[in-house]
């Protein structure tokens, strides 16, 4: 885990430099970053690499299909990536993505996974012979911007014709819209919070590949 972070913070610094913000500062500020993140004791790591396990969110119900996303952004806004996994209840991967994106910001990348992957699961249910608005799915991310605003928000912007209370539009509201868009091609889609880096095996799936994708457009 400790890796990872490290990797991460000198990915910033390396872009940094490319665009031509280098400075003794910035050097100073990495190292007393990656000294912090050295200093915090390891926790015993779980093995993420394997096949991935059967989900436990959806082994009540077999009808269902989970969809895991992760998202993030290395300076915020800056570089970033998202990643889905989709798996059935036997946990066969029905489909998988990653993207990069060289200029983002965390929220759009962690709404992106599941939009992208509930697009994407529309056409592999139907390829498959199954018709998605008699499937039920579960999305499942760390992200509780994106659980709150499908569980609750959106449905107080939508009264207001897509304003916050204040009036004002909804940031990200082009994707809000999209996501809220196409949950109605399935018969119901849940939203599940779960806590990011606490060994759930396909949200650390999610968060490796959408790391190793920033690192490589980065490195």
């Amino acid at each position: 885990m400790k890796k990872k972070h490290i990797r991460a913070l000198s990915s910033v610094e390396n872009w940094l430099v490319k665009q031509n913000l280098s400075a003794p500062e910035i050097s100073e500020a990495v190292s007393i970053l990656k000294k912090a993140v050295n200093s915090v004791p390891e926790t015993e790591a779980q093995d993420t690499s394997g096949p991935l396990p059967v989900p436990q969110e959806i082994a009540d119900d077999p009808q269902c299909v989970a969809l895991y996303s992760d998202g993030g952004c290395r300076g915020n806004p800056g570089p970033g990536a998202y990643a889905y996994v989709i798996q059935n209840h036997s946990g066969m991967i029905l489909a998988e993505g990653v993207e990069f994106e060289a200029y983002t910001t965390n929220n759009k990348m962690e709404l992106s996974g599941p939009l992208r992957g509930l697009q994407e699961l529309k056409d592999v249910l139907k390829d498959s012979g199954k018709e998605p608005l008699l499937s039920k799915i579960k999305v499942i991310t760390d992200s509780k911007y994106v659980v709150d605003g499908m569980k609750s928000w959106v449905q107080g912007w939508k009264a207001r014709g897509w304003k916050k209370a204040d009036g004002k539009a909804p940031e990200n509201l082009e994707l809000w819209q999209e996501l809220d868009l196409v949950r109605n091609d399935y018969m119901s889609v849940e939203w599940v919070w779960v806590k990011g880096h606490g060994g759930h095996p396909q949200n650390e799936y999610c968060d490796r590949k959408a790391n190793e994708v920033m690192d490589e457009n980065l490195s």
